[in-house]
């Protein structure tokens, strides 16, 4: 009698997948437990398991989460421990490029992946160190979630998490609550927050928010428009504060420039004269006045940027004002969401190099010490040698604070003395291009952009732009003058170490013999 084994039937029911893609402390962690623990709670099975990167801010993890309901006379399931592309249903991203790259690893599926975002942005280490704007597309991501993704719900989550005092993981878990893409009530999410017994006003508040930004549960709705990429700017008002020597050159620079200059104007005034005084004011309209002759909007506008950039140049001593200032500690408080009986402590790295001591020396002496290299050597071997300092104490908050008040005297230090020199030449530069070619001498005003920073980034920055301007005198009297700069200046921002500025500099050699 042959006997036919019976073969036992195979569970075709497939758990719910979600990867979680944040960064350190956003709360990742927190969010995963409370949907594990959502799930529990409603007689689900889930399994929870982290990836840490590194190399991402300050570290992007990737967790991968399943969901499978309990059923009676069924063995405990298998579940996997990490996303498999095309197989994600849900993808929450604490951050927009965070999404982004759970598109790119495939984790996102028109036919089944709900992509929950926040539409803030926490710059990557590789978009802040590029001289120029490095900053990522959004309107990419945008674009690649549009079509990726079954549902897209985006909305700036951070934002909401700040208004609440809360974590984004609340709102996450609120957004992911008011999609409707986890078959559990609303009351078993606020539930579960509540269980947990930690910040559970503040998590319930932001909780509301992210449920009302997501929408009605299963809404189906057109993918989001991306942010515009160039918001316009908002210039300040060129008006009178009520001190003055401010409201003279107000009055002053409204007579002198038209009004289409006006809040260029009030930006470049404000700066300079936060940065020295208001006779330092002055000199900055003068300096702007001697291009106003050319009759070039284009001319004019660029001079009343670039030129207060080069005025107000960071130096110790602007370094030393901008960290004792007040509002520098209520924004840090701020920003890490001190209560106000909790203490911060604030570390500063320090790292002087032998021409920063130099440069607040009088002129004269400045100029002698620098003109001695073995003198420059010995002073780096004292001060270049880093350290670490506690400008929440006494000691270094009034060391930093005595620097700073050597604002006074900079005009008469030998680092004002280079800058001085260095960009009066410039402005000669601009001015004689000014009267042939007024394009081009748009363009090597616009290059003072790479001049920036303080210290090693300001000498590359300065080491650039010198080779601008030199490849910008020669090419002076060609047609496609302003072209090349504008190229120069777009390969010197390209990278750090010049090379992309090299090789352009090399092709105008070629056709300048």
């Amino acid at each position: 009698m042959n006997m036919i084994a019976q073969v036992p039937q195979l569970d075709t029911v497939k758990p719910i997948t979600i990867a979680v893609l944040a960064m350190g402390g956003q709360g990742g962690g927190v969010l995963v437990d409370w949907i594990v623990a959502l799930a529990e709670s409603q007689g689900w099975i889930a399994q929870s398991t982290s990836v840490p990167g590194v190399a991402q801010r300050t570290g992007a993890t990737i967790y991968s989460i399943e969901l499978i309901a309990a059923r009676a006379g069924m063995p405990y399931p298998v579940l996997s421990l990490m996303p498999v592309p095309g197989e994600v249903d849900i993808v929450l991203g604490a951050e927009l490029m965070e999404a982004g790259r759970a598109i790119q690893r495939g984790l996102v599926t028109p036919e089944r992946t709900t992509l929950l975002a926040s539409s803030h942005r926490s710059y990557a280490v590789r978009e802040k160190q590029v001289p120029g704007n490095g900053i990522g597309a959004a309107a990419a991501v945008y674009q690649a979630a549009g079509a990726a993704a079954k549902r897209f719900i985006v909305f700036d989550m951070a934002a909401i998490a700040d208004a609440t005092g809360s974590a984004i993981s609340a709102v996450m878990f609120g957004a992911l609550a008011g999609s409707g893409a986890l078959p559990f009530p609303r009351s078993a999410y606020e539930e579960t927050i509540r269980a947990a017994g930690v910040g559970v006003e503040p998590s319930l508040r932001a909780f509301r928010e992210g449920f009302d930004g997501a929408g009605e549960p299963g809404q189906t709705r057109s993918p989001p428009l991306a942010p515009n990429a160039t918001p316009d700017k908002r210039f300040p008002e060129l008006a009178p504060v009520g001190h003055p020597g401010y409201d003279a050159l107000v009055q002053r620079a409204r007579a002198i420039f038209p009004g289409e200059l006006h809040g260029m104007l009030a930006a470049g005034l404000q700066r300079v004269v936060d940065y020295q005084d208001i006779g330092y004011g002055a000199e900055y309209l003068d300096l702007v006045a001697s291009f106003e002759s050319f009759g070039s909007l284009a001319l004019t506008g660029a001079a009343a940027k670039y030129i207060a950039v080069a005025m107000a140049y960071d130096d110790v001593i602007r370094v030393a004002d901008l960290k004792t200032r007040s509002t520098r500690v209520e924004r840090i408080r701020r920003e890490i969401l001190a209560k106000p009986e909790q203490l911060v402590q604030l570390t500063e790295y320090m790292h002087p190099r032998a021409e920063e001591v130099v440069g607040v020396l009088p002129a004269a002496l400045g100029r002698w010490l620098e003109a001695r290299p073995r003198a420059i050597a010995a002073i780096d071997r004292i001060v270049n040698r880093g350290r670490r300092v506690r400008t929440d104490t006494l000691r270094w908050f009034l060391a930093l604070s005595v620097i700073a008040g050597l604002r006074r005297f900079r005009r008469g230090m030998w680092r004002h003395a280079q800058e001085i020199e260095h960009r009066d030449a410039w402005l000669a530069a601009a001015r004689a291009a000014a009267a042939i070619d007024p394009t081009l001498a748009v363009e090597i005003l616009q290059a003072r952009r790479l001049v920036k920073g303080y210290s090693d980034t300001h000498a590359r920055g300065q080491s650039k732009f010198d080779k601008v301007m030199a490849a910008a005198i020669r090419l002076q009297g060609r047609p496609d003058a302003a072209q090349w700069v504008q190229r120069l200046c777009r390969a010197a921002l390209a990278d750090e170490d010049g090379t992309a500025l090299d090789g352009a500099l090399a092709t105008i050699e070629s056709f300048l013999r």
